[in-house]
């Protein structure tokens, strides 16, 4: 009996010994599946950031001030590796200047567009100088809106487009597909096509960097044919930052008039009796042509508005900066704030810098933060849209013709 119990008693640890063996393989090979679910999802995280890294360095490659002769390819290719990514992969995009929202960000139809860099246009030629935009909608309603204005004025002359950003000249040809000339292939093709006759109208806002460098960029037609300079938007600087010119009366006029006419107010009266405020945003500028900003300020008093306050992006000048801005609208005892740009185009900088609601440092958010309001709404449109200062261009051409 003893002999069995021995037998039967290895015989159970044989088994219990080959039941913890087998648990331990079972443990094992799970532990290992596991391990390699793991490798291959952290590889294919890592292929997908690299492709999203590789469509980044692209974005960033364009995203350049300067055309250079790969300027074109690498504008093919940005998008060629942008449309092969997948949803997932687009959103980690993440680069100097790169974000899922260069090639992602729905502004409109830009087919709607006209670059205007037809040839064979004759020896008259009218050249509509911009800083430009990628938001088609924008471009089209207040750039386009500008030239077809000139254009309807001036049939028997050529109407042409120049951008003065690179930046955004690629960012539109790589996303839509749509070339618009930068200054020099601009002139170029004046040159090209035997205009004998130039008119340059700069649609910016004031005699600033843009048109100083407007300017410079012209030396390069300088005999070639005669070139004239029309003035822009808000005319002459003036000396003082209370000097006004019938220009920026015209300008002031029709931007009221505009966000009264998006609002729900009757009159700037009426929208100043329920105690709202109009913000108007502007850029901003280091220049000396800043002052503008204050002589509009000048212009809306001198015009009796005292509901309407000028502010910049830049806070140059330091009175424009938005915290100065919210403070003048506390102090004036105004409960509601409708914010409109102050700029041509409504862009980058009304879409983002004025109108972001995701971004803690845009004006609608600091506004609201700042918890002195009852309401602060944001309208988005350029002042290129209005007919008023479509109207402004237009004269400003004729006068130099």
């Amino acid at each position: 009996m003893k002999k069995t119990k021995i037998v039967l008693g290895a015989a159970c640890a044989l088994a219990l010994s080959c039941t913890m063996l087998a648990g331990c393989a079972s443990s094992s090979a799970s532990g290992s599946a596991s391990a390699s679910a793991s490798a291959s999802a952290s590889a294919s995280v890592s292929a997908d950031q690299k492709a999203a890294d590789e469509v980044a360095g692209l974005i960033d490659k364009i995203y350049v001030q300067q055309r250079t002769e790969t300027t074109d390819a690498d504008c093919a290719a940005a998008k060629a590796a942008w449309d092969k990514l997948t949803p997932a992969q687009q959103e980690l995009v993440e680069g100097e200047n790169a974000d899922p929202d260069y090639f992602g960000r729905d502004t409109g139809d830009a087919s709607k567009d006209d670059p205007r860099n037809a040839d064979n246009i004759g020896d008259k030629e009218i050249l509509v100088v911009s800083f430009g935009t990628s938001f088609n909608d924008s471009r089209v309603a207040d750039i386009k809106g500008i030239e077809d204005a000139i254009q309807a004025a001036n049939p028997d002359w050529a109407v042409r487009r120049a951008f003065t950003a690179q930046i955004i000249i690629n960012h539109i040809q790589a996303r839509d597909g749509e070339k618009i000339d930068n200054m020099d292939q601009a002139l170029e093709r004046a040159v090209k096509n035997n205009v004998k006759e130039l008119v340059v109208q700069p649609t910016h806002l004031m005699h600033g960097a843009e048109y100083d460098e407007m300017c410079e960029a012209l030396k390069a037609v300088e005999g070639k044919m005669t070139v004239k300079i029309a003035e822009p938007m808000l005319g002459p600087v003036g000396e003082t930052a209370t000097t006004t010119n019938a220009d920026k009366k015209t300008a002031a006029q029709a931007i009221v008039d505009a966000t009264v006419a998006a609002s729900s107010y009757a009159s700037v009266q009426a929208a100043a009796d329920a105690k709202t405020a109009f913000v108007f945003m502007g850029h901003g500028t280091s220049h000396a042509a800043a002052v503008t900003y204050s002589q509009m300020q000048a212009t809306m008093a001198e015009m009796n508005i005292p509901n309407i306050f000028v502010g910049t992006v830049e806070g140059e000048p330091e009175a424009t900066a938005c915290e100065e801005v919210i403070k003048a609208c506390k102090e004036a005892g105004y409960e509601n704030i409708i914010l409109r740009p102050l700029m041509v185009v409504a862009g980058d900088h009304a879409n983002n810098d004025m109108a972001g609601e995701d971004d803690p440092e845009s004006w609608l958010s600091m506004f609201k933060a700042d918890g002195s309001f009852k309401s602060i709404e944001a309208q988005i449109d350029g002042m290129g849209s209005i007919p008023a200062i479509q109207a402004i261009y237009v004269a400003h051409t004729a006068a130099v013709m």
